[in-house]
């Protein structure tokens, strides 16, 4: 069991149960998790730094300064399922199970959990482009949709074009099903993968 900490962010998820699809509108769905998140930032003043919303889970990547990410999410998931299962007229839970996180310990693991995140939708042709996915912090950090709560996303900001063109760039495949394995470790770790230069100077995927 790996103790909960403050030096390193975190990537966190959770699906819906049986793999369902949420059974509201997705503009709805957002606006739910929005306010909680918003809530959570206010209450347990945990960092936001990517958050992108699927049709039957989602992407978190967060920080807590205070060691108090199961304090955080056990509010946000119990709040975002409670108004899910009342609004869908589920019969059971919304939720699976649990949320499940992994620590990224080195910029280098932020980096690919920050890339893996925002390319999600596009991977699962929900998108064109990791600007066009509505239900991700992305585009909201940008100006081109409101959000309800605040993120903190220096990789972005501090240079958005290249950024940007990074983010697009598809990996391939066994690189990319590396990612999503070590995503699934408490403490992100990656097996054998190939690591190329990009103009971001970052051995990423």
């Amino acid at each position: 069991m790996v103790a909960l900490q403050s030096k390193f962010p975190y990537h966190v998820t959770a699906r819906c149960i049986n793999r369902e699809w949420f059974q509201l509108p997705m503009d709805r769905v957002w606006e739910i998790m929005g306010e909680q998140l918003y809530f959570v930032q206010r209450a347990f003043g945990v960092r936001v730094t990517a958050f992108v919303l699927m049709h039957n889970h989602f992407h978190l990547i967060i920080q807590t300064p205070a060691s108090n990410l199961d304090h955080a999410m056990r509010w946000f998931m119990r709040e975002t399922s409670r108004t899910l299962t009342r609004e869908g007229n589920r019969l059971n839970m919304t939720y699976g199970g649990r949320y499940f996180r992994s620590i990224l310990d080195s910029d280098q693991y932020f980096l690919h959990a920050y890339k893996y995140v925002y390319l999600n939708p596009v991977r699962a042709g929900f998108a064109g482009s990791v600007l066009n996915y509505r239900y991700s912090s992305l585009p909201c950090v940008l100006g081109l949709y409101p959000l309800p709560f605040a993120v903190h996303d220096e990789t972005l900001l501090s240079s958005v074009d290249e950024t940007l063109a990074w983010l697009e760039k598809i990996p391939e495949r066994r690189n990319w099903d590396s990612v999503q394995k070590a995503l699934r470790r408490r403490v992100f770790r990656l097996g054998k993968v190939d690591t190329k230069p990009h103009p971001l100077e970052r051995d990423l995927l």
